[in-house]
């Protein structure tokens, strides 16, 4: 198998790894609802929370992850690369996890997740030590504000800020200023509400929060 074709497999693999479209099956099994069209309209966990509750959320999760950390480990072990061509082969891989996580395939392209658990999956192969930071940042947000888009964008922001204050300008830096973009826009809408001060807050299961 040539280069390019080790190449190709690796990167439609990870890009369906990420289409998984893991909380619409969660509704479709649990309730017989399309999460689409309930509560946020999000198929991402903390919709499935609202709508599904704490363990399904919880599964969602992991799942979510995984499609980003497990890509992330393959990818660089296919092509057989090392040093910074790993880092890349693992980043590109990722990258190509969280398009499917966000434009998921089997779900025709329509309705994905807005890509903070799959990036997370990335991260913490990639950049754990900065990921660690973000995820005590989103945590440290979420339980002061309960606002779930918030802590995530934050999060999302700090990764590329703490990697470069432990190693400069490294492939993650660069990878994760390319990630934090993305996720601002895809919680551009929730960017909106949050200036508005119509963002809805997380509240108990079953409930959507204040």
């Amino acid at each position: 198998m040539s280069g390019w074709t080790t190449a190709a497999l690796a990167l439609v693999g990870s890009y369906l790894a990420g289409s998984i479209p893991s909380a619409y099956l969660a509704g479709r099994w649990l309730r017989g609802i399309d999460l689409r069209t309930a509560g946020s309209g999000n198929l991402g966990a903390t919709n499935v929370y609202r709508e599904l509750g704490v363990a399904p959320a919880l599964t969602v999760l992991v799942v979510d992850g995984l499609k980003g950390a497990v890509p992330a480990l393959v990818g660089p072990r296919l092509m057989g690369a090392t040093g910074d061509a790993a880092t890349w082969w693992a980043l590109g891989c990722g990258a190509s996890a969280i398009v499917g996580h966000a434009r998921p395939v089997f779900l025709l392209w329509k309705g994905g997740g807005k890509g903070i658990a799959t990036a997370a999956g990335v991260f913490l192969v990639v950049l754990p030590a900065a990921t660690a930071v973000a995820v005590a940042v989103f945590l440290a947000i979420v339980l002061t504000t309960r606002y779930v888009s918030l802590g995530s964008l934050a999060g999302a922001a700090v990764v590329p800020v703490a990697e470069w204050f432990r190693a400069g300008a490294t492939p993650g830096f660069y990878a994760g200023i390319a990630v934090a973009a993305f996720v601002t826009y895809t919680h551009r809408t929730n960017l909106q509400r949050l200036r508005s001060g119509t963002e809805r807050r997380l509240g108990r299961a079953g409930r959507t929060g204040a």
